[in-house]
């Protein structure tokens, strides 16, 4: 396929010239073809005629698109196939003899019911990486059952070490569904990396499946190992933690929320001297090492509190900064959009939507030469001519496939 490049990088990105076909909808997928998006992938994005990603829908607060879309999506190419008929599965096929990956995470089965099974894709499409995203991996009780971020943070126990004790929390953040999307693309790159080797043998590109469930259960590793060997359930301590003491927020002087953390016996020294000036407690046995400091963490909250309340927030800062104890300001999200760590380091870029263009954030990574291509929202089915094209598809062929329902009707932006 032809690989598009239209948004002017100083340099190839790393994966230019990879092509990546997905399946997706909401946010885990997205997230992961995205992150390929970034690297310099070109993804295509197959979509049901009849409204596409749900995540479209979710809101219209982005110029008429909704927030979680916008964010998810940038960069890719939408075409509109129905892939319950026959002529639709065999366009994707087609798609995918030219293409470097697929990825999907459809509901329990689907892609089965449409031919693309592991064993199937590895018979039909040898060369390609196929990675499914689902919610609770497959041979498990729960394997059936739809999975969303919320359902697989409580069922993993996210949640129950988040809030506050009898109060538990979801993070606000979709943490399980970013962090398997991560695992997702990271996946691709690697067996895409090994990938010339194994074909050299003879050997097909294995597949993938990355679930929600796993990825949520090992970013709770620190506290199921603490569970498995203690025998205890740590309860939830909202902005502080169970691990660590002192390491929390407390209110300042004037009227804002300062966070300060310690993650060894020489920071807590510092800030029991240098910062609160309690020589009694940094000489106290009871808090001498960091399991003694949670344990009795309510006396030094009630310490550290004490003397944050009676400071403005730039006044603390200042002092922590010099002791060299970490730091940090409590922000809203319409603070975070204004914070000078973004805005002066240049990380806010424009994306145009079908609605018009709007700011976002650069991807993580900064790679020397290479500036992000920070693409287009795509509007539903607005790629869906010229993609088929590539693949031989010629106009008679399309108005064909339009009339039996295969193809979405032509886009009008």
């Amino acid at each position: 396929m032809v690989d598009q490049d239209s948004a002017g990088s100083s340099a190839p990105g790393p994966l230019a010239g990879v092509t990546v076909v997905t399946l997706e909808q909401a946010i885990s997928a997205p997230m992961c073809t995205r992150t390929l998006a970034d690297f310099g992938a070109r993804v295509i994005k197959v979509e049901n005629p009849k409204g596409g990603d749900f995540a479209r829908h979710y809101d219209d607060v982005v110029k008429g698109q909704a927030a979680h879309f916008v964010w998810a999506n940038r960069g890719k190419e939408s075409v509109t196939l129905d892939l319950k008929s026959e002529s639709g599965i065999d366009l994707l096929h087609r798609l995918l003899d030219e293409a470097d990956a697929l990825v999907s995470n459809l509901t329990p089965g689907a892609t089965a019911r449409m031919g693309l099974s592991g064993d199937e894709l590895a018979q039909r499409h040898p060369h390609l990486v196929a990675v499914e995203i689902d919610g609770y991996g497959a041979g498990g009780p729960l394997s059936h059952k739809r999975a969303y971020d919320l359902l697989v943070q409580a069922e993993s126990g996210v949640c129950a070490v988040t809030g506050f004790p009898g109060e538990p929390a979801k993070p606000g953040p979709p943490v399980a569904d970013v962090s398997t999307g991560l695992y997702a693309a990271l996946s691709i790159i690697a067996l895409l990396y090994s990938r010339d080797a194994r074909t050299a043998n003879g050997q097909h590109t294995p597949t993938v499946s990355v679930s929600l469930f796993d990825t949520a259960a090992e970013v709770m590793g620190y506290q199921l190992n603490y569970t498995r060997h203690s025998g205890i359930d740590q309860q939830p301590l909202g902005m502080s933690s169970p691990a660590v003491a002192p390491y929390g927020s407390y209110r300042t002087g004037d009227g804002h929320t300062v966070v300060l953390g310690t993650t060894n016996d020489r920071e807590w020294q510092r800030l029991a001297r240098e910062i609160v000036q309690r020589p009694d407690l940094a000489d106290d046995e009871r808090f001498a090492t960091n399991t003694g400091r949670v344990q009795n963490r309510d006396v030094l909250e009630e310490a550290i509190g004490a003397w944050c309340g009676q400071h403005d927030l730039a006044e603390i800062q200042k002092i922590a900064d010099e002791a060299g104890i970490g730091n940090a300001r409590y922000n809203l999200p319409s603070e975070v959009i204004a914070h000078p760590q973004l805005s002066e380091r240049d990380r806010w870029r424009e994306i145009d939507t079908p609605g018009g263009p709007i700011p976002a954030l650069l991807p993580p990574p900064i790679i020397s030469g290479f500036d992000p291509p920070m693409g287009s929202i795509p509007g539903l089915g607005e790629h869906t001519d010229t993609v088929l094209a590539e693949i031989g598809v010629d106009r008679a062929e399309l108005a064909a496939l339009r009339a039996q329902g295969a193809v979405g009707q032509a886009y009008e932006g």
